[in-house]
């Protein structure tokens, strides 16, 4: 009995142990991350704690993607061209790691452009593109997919008679990438247009704060980034990855609706709604309680006789004992407490609110809201327009 007990358990055992190995090779095996490998110049390369707030957009490219599902391996050197990141050994370790199914992101020609320094310079012609080509030939032996970008804008501004005119300052060099890319069936984010639209949007005062233009370190560098521009490149370089690979969506945990289309000047002189900026201390309206409210509110109607906008947005100041009267709605809308404390009553309950607070009221609800404390109640509110 014994033994036949002990041959049945271990019978059992090893149906359960099958059974469980059964469920694990069940289980889908999460893929292990990919990796997208920068090879480029100081544009795009890491800097320490000691060069802040100096970054390459490297840096922060890892912020718009799932590291689950990519981890970005950046080997993009400060001062090197195509040529000289070669000859100096910067691919070696690239050309050790690369893999089937990384992305090789190649992003060269700031000082290719150095013709006063034979260890780096390149004509755009024919050395350029030839150089180029020996991260592609890498990649493709490596089962790797390579993206040529071109090389970021300058925020070099020449004074107009009515506008400055940004400076194309890479010319043949971004071309060169362009005319590669298309012969040769690479990928390519073209990211001298896509700057140059982004610095023409902004203008020569307002990109400067983008780049190193740091008084205090007595800093106005017009081709490295300070961090908010480095953010700003990231996006772009994503926003133009992903037209090439539509899928790589899903794997971008940040929205890359940034910069600006080239058409950004004619647009903005031919919108039909100028975009405006307002203050709030000439448009206060002393009134009543609305709807039936007891006491007095200051309102500040923001934006009411712009043009072309489908809702309403204003401020309100609820003084000491004053209110908005029960009333209900047929639309959408939002209060939202900036400061001070009240009692809002939606659909016969009463909740105490305070900055922060937002209340949403839909149409077939009714609503009251009741200035408490001894501080003003201040709340926004917006509501849409309804057609005449």
């Amino acid at each position: 009995m014994v033994a036949g007990w002990r041959a049945n358990r271990w019978l059992w055992c090893a149906a359960l142990l099958g059974a469980a190995l059964q469920v694990v090779a069940a289980e889908p095996r999460q893929a292990a991350a990919r990796h997208v490998f920068i090879v480029g110049d100081s544009t795009a390369s890491e800097y320490g704690a000691e060069r802040a707030p100096r970054q390459g957009w490297g840096m922060q490219l890892q912020s718009f993607l799932d590291p689950a599902a990519w981890q970005v391996r950046n080997h993009a050197q400060s001062g090197r061209s195509s040529r000289s990141f070669i000859e100096e050994g910067w691919l070696a370790p690239v050309e050790k790691s690369l893999s089937r199914g990384d992305v090789l992101l190649i992003q060269f020609g700031h000082n290719d452009e150095k013709a006063e320094d034979p260890t780096r310079y390149n004509e755009p012609a024919e050395a350029f593109p030839q150089w180029l080509m020996r991260y592609v030939a890498l990649a493709r032996a490596k089962g790797a997919t390579p993206i040529l970008i071109t090389p970021l804008a300058r925020r070099k501004f020449e004074r107009g008679s009515k506008i400055d005119q940004l400076l194309d300052t890479h010319g043949e060099y971004a071309s060169a990438v362009r005319t590669l890319a298309q012969r040769e069936g690479v990928g390519l984010i073209d990211l001298n247009a896509a700057s140059m639209a982004w610095l023409r949007a902004l203008g020569d005062e307002a990109s400067k704060p983008f780049f190193m233009h740091v008084p205090e370190q007595q800093q106005a560098d017009d081709t490295h980034l300070q961090e908010r521009g480095a953010v700003l490149v990231a996006c772009l370089v994503v926003a133009g990855w992903k037209a090439l690979d539509p899928p790589l969506a899903k794997q971008v945990v940040r929205d890359t609706d940034c910069g600006a289309r080239d058409t950004a000047l004619e647009d903005r002189r031919t919108q039909a709604h100028p975009s405006l900026v307002v203050n709030v201390a000439g448009l206060a309206r002393q009134q009543p309680g609305p709807h039936g409210g007891a006491g007095t509110t200051t309102a500040y109607p923001l934006f009411a006789d712009a043009s072309g906008l489908s809702f309403f947005f204003r401020k309100r100041v609820l003084h000491k004992g004053a209110g908005i009267g029960l009333h209900q709605h047929d639309k959408d809308e939002i209060y939202y407490v900036v400061s001070g404390k009240g009692r809002y009553i939606v659909d016969g309950t009463i909740r105490d609110v305070g900055p922060g607070d937002a209340m949403l009221t839909r149409p077939g609800s009714s609503h009251a809201l009741q200035q408490a404390g001894e501080d003003d109640l201040v709340i926004l509110l917006a509501y849409p327009k309804t057609a005449d």
